[in-house]
């Protein structure tokens, strides 16, 4: 990925948060790391070096400032808005696949060689898988040390080091202090008492603007009982991760979003950190975004109204190919009334429920086996549902953040019953896809015809032309106008 070098020092200069995550500032005459909009004094031209990833600012020797933080900012919109390989990967790697299943199975759910994946990514992002998923180890290692009070032998093991010694070497190699003086230095900081085992409390950082009040609009009309909730301005949901369960209470606050985590293995805490943000698409580049949608009249004052719209995502990938499924061709409340009864009928109890969340949402080898009693509706749509969660269950389909989006679309409509608008809902939400438009959705084209746009599909889609790469966002603003 090239940088700009020019226009990399002048936002530096400028102290320009927009940047931030965008790509990474190296200073020569410190060793140190930054974000663009570091409150240091801005390096003098000649001693500053752009990277586009943090992990390429480690390798090349450089340690993280303990000032600005660089590893807490959002993450590049690109890894969204790029669907090749090193995209791809990218938010496989930010999922934690590397520290689950090594860099063979990194390759393998992109369907690429090891080699091929490792010259790609070193060429695009300046570093290999391995030190790219070393700096997520690193990150998920700050959070752990931080905001726990877990021993540090749990917290190498549970950020995904092979080693105490490997985490050690890590912690001093890219923030330039011990564990302890880690600890030490958040403890001063928050002047607060160690946190309680297994919880968790975080900032998610975003940029600016954001509105959280139509995130959380949308989640709660889609909410299932038992699995998510939307109280007070809060939304919470329970949690399926690799190593066990969870649940997540996320609401807005100054500036970020407050993250309140409760994992039964806090070796899953970079994968729900990485998947709620992507749920609450906090890595989006809103000023991208309202600059081409906001230059055609039919959207500017919508644009005007809500500069910081998001696409909301999703925390698993196949729990929303079931809510497609049961959400194609009826309302919103329809479709939560059907999940509800199958999450309260095949759901898995949560050992320790927490408030309202009780319950897991039901996997799919539970709803292959079990939906045949639980389901109602059209023939045709439950066979289809059976059938889905079937091949999820045996592996035959998988639908995660790494997929190539042409191939998961035809994937997924190789199953009878499954058309473009179902296909194309995975993967706005699964993919975080910014260039999707349903055109043939009701409550989209209801919306179309509020803001003076054709309501046919085939003349919606030729008008939209002019949105791209950005008509999810649009259609965002169509279902907010319906």
């Amino acid at each position: 990925m090239r940088i700009d070098e020019e226009q990399g020092y002048r936002a530096s200069a400028s102290r320009d948060a927009r940047f931030d995550g965008q790509f990474i500032v190296g200073v020569r005459t410190t060793g140190i790391y930054c974000r663009p909009s570091c409150p240091a004094i801005t390096p003098k031209r000649r001693n500053m070096l752009f990277f586009p990833t943090a992990a390429a600012a480690q390798q090349a020797g450089f340690r993280a400032c303990r000032r600005c933080l660089p590893d807490s900012v959002p993450g590049s919109p690109e890894w969204n808005l790029r669907a090749d390989l090193a995209g791809r990967a990218m938010r496989l790697i930010s999922d934690g696949v590397v520290e689950r299943e090594g860099v063979p199975g990194l390759a393998r759910r992109v369907g690429y060689s090891e080699r091929h994946l490792s010259r790609v990514l070193a060429a695009e992002l300046g570093a290999g898988p391995l030190a790219l998923a070393r700096a997520h180890r690193a990150h998920s290692a700050r959070l752990l040390i931080e905001t726990t009070d877990l021993g540090f032998a749990d917290v190498a093991f549970a950020a995904g080091f092979a080693s105490v010694r490997q985490f050690n070497d890590t912690i001093r190699a890219v923030f330039a202090t011990t564990p302890s003086g880690l600890r030490l230095a958040a403890r001063r900081r928050s002047r607060s008492a160690a946190p309680a085992p297994g919880k968790v409390t975080l900032r998610l950082a975003y940029r600016e603007p954001y509105d959280a009040a139509g995130v959380l609009a949308f989640l709660a009309a889609r909410a299932v009982p038992g699995v998510e909730s939307v109280e007070d301005g809060e939304y919470a949901r329970t949690l399926r991760l690799a190593h066990g369960t969870g649940t997540a209470r996320v609401r807005p606050a100054d500036g970020h979003l407050l993250c309140t985590l409760r994992l039964t293995d806090m070796r899953d805490l970079g994968s729900a950190v990485s998947r709620l943000r992507r749920l609450f698409d906090l890595d989006a580049d809103p000023g991208a975004v309202g600059e081409v949608l906001g230059a055609d009249p039919a959207l500017a004052a919508s644009v005007a109204a809500v500069p910081g719209l998001r696409l909301p995502g999703s925390v698993d990938g196949a729990e929303i190919v079931t809510r497609a499924l049961l959400g194609q061709q009826v309302t919103v409340a329809a479709a939560r009334t059907a999940l509800g009864a199958l999450a309260a009928a095949l759901g898995e109890p949560l050992s320790s429920p927490d408030g309202a969340l009780t319950t897991l949402f039901p996997a799919p080898s539970a709803i292959a086996t079990g939906g045949e009693s639980v389901l109602t509706g059209p023939r045709r749509r439950i066979d289809t549902v059976l059938a889905v969660n079937a091949a999820l269950a045996a592996g035959d389909l998988d639908v995660h953040v790494g997929a190539d989006a042409d191939e998961l679309s035809a994937a997924l409509r190789s199953f009878s019953g499954v058309g473009p608008w179902t296909a194309g809902y995975v993967l706005m939400r699964v993919l975080g896809a910014p260039d999707v438009l349903l055109s043939t959705d009701v409550a989209l084209r209801k919306g179309a015809a509020a803001l003076g746009l054709p309501v046919d599909p085939a003349a919606l889609t030729a008008r939209a032309e002019a949105w791209r790469p950005w008509r999810s966002y649009a259609g965002m603003h169509l279902w907010r106008a319906s």
